[in-house]
């Protein structure tokens, strides 16, 4: 029997300690596919993702900058997806800033190498600028469910950081009870200093992060409009629903335009991935949510974006864990026990 599914890409910050040797364990047996993805890297001189994923030991300075990180998770999560069970049908693809170049691929709007030459090329772009930074801080109870009127008053010292003379400061990600923040470090350090720390660890600094998604990054999203031309693209085999919302059918839009939005648009904007999870789940209703590979932690996001709809009855997060322990929704195949019903029996 079929499940329908709909396909979720990670973005930045997945592949930490405990994922070293992702590619290894799961995908060993696909060498030829890692093994085009190296030939690229050496072709430019890089590290390779084999060299890269085999090391003894994980360096969080090294792992979290842009060139390492990016091709490195697009890698896991490309491989993933040709290790999905042949009964799953891919209804929609959609994923979390970066993991939209990774959409892209897995919809076949880029190709394998292509889509690779995307990632490694805004990898390497972004950190050879590393304009800005990020932070991250909850708008949620602890039972996920959303504080409307918390995340409009953060939403609105955001808003008045910005106006301040020197501070650049913006919503750079909506994911799910979380706010993902950009900006310059005069922008994020007044933010800091005027919110409460939360649960010991918010606000939090994410390590080599750019302003992604804000207009801080229009440098970065000129030169890769320069360097990957619109002709790398081409339709879509499998719907995909971006950082707004909207959904490319397959032959429905120009090219040109996915080219634009690709590597303008969503690179100075910011990215609502709650609504584009919200969006799957109403246009597509699948019978599954698969977050690929590397790292657990989209899940969350994922379940509290689906909450906030109060998605097939669910209310909170005890609410999602019992339904998740009776009848799974949301499969996230970076976690041993969850990969194993939905990939080649748990080995690919």
């Amino acid at each position: 029997m079929t499940r329908t599914a709909v396909l979720i890409c990670p973005g930045r910050g997945t592949y930490n300690a405990t994922e070293l040797g992702y590619l290894a364990r799961h995908h060993g047996q696909r060498s030829g596919l890692i093994d085009l993805f190296d030939a690229q890297r050496a072709a430019l001189g890089q590290e390779t993702l084999t060299a890269l994923d085999g090391a003894e030991r994980f360096s969080m300075a090294k792992y979290s900058r842009g060139d390492v990180a990016s091709p490195l998770i697009f890698s896991c999560a490309f491989a993933d997806v040709h290790a999905l069970d042949e009964d799953i049908e891919i209804v929609a693809v959609t994923g979390n800033s970066m993991g939209w170049y990774i959409a892209l691929a897995a919809s076949g709007a880029l190709s394998a190498k292509d889509g690779f030459e995307v990632v490694n090329t805004m990898g390497h772009l972004m950190q050879d600028h590393l304009i800005g930074g990020q932070l991250v801080y909850p708008c949620q109870s602890a039972d996920w469910q959303l504080d409307r009127p918390r995340k409009d008053e953060l939403l609105q010292l955001v808003s008045d950081i910005n106006q301040r003379e020197h501070h650049q400061l913006a919503l750079s990600i909506d994911l799910g009870g979380m706010l993902v923040l950009a900006g310059n470090d005069t922008g994020l350090a007044a933010f800091e200093k005027a919110v409460p720390v939360l649960q010991d660890r918010f606000p939090m600094r994410l390590p080599n992060h750019a302003a992604f998604h804000t207009e801080l990054q229009a440098p970065v999203a000129a030169e890769g409009r320069a360097r990957l031309p619109v002709t790398l693209f081409q339709q879509p085999k499998t719907p995909m629903i971006d950082g707004r919302g909207y959904i490319w059918w397959p032959s429905a839009d120009p090219m040109e335009e996915l080219w634009s939005y690709t590597l303008d648009t969503q690179i100075v904007e910011s990215y609502d991935f709650t609504r584009a999870v919200q969006v799957a789940a109403r246009e597509f209703a699948p019978d599954l949510f698969i977050v690929t590979g590397p790292g657990t932690t989209l899940g969350g996001a994922v379940a509290q974006s689906l909450i906030q709809i109060g998605w097939q009855g669910l209310s909170g997060k005890a609410d999602f864990k019992t339904r998740q322990a009776q009848d799974p929704i949301v499969v996230s195949m970076g976690d041993a026990e969850q990969r194993a019903p939905v990939s080649h029996n748990g080995r690919g």
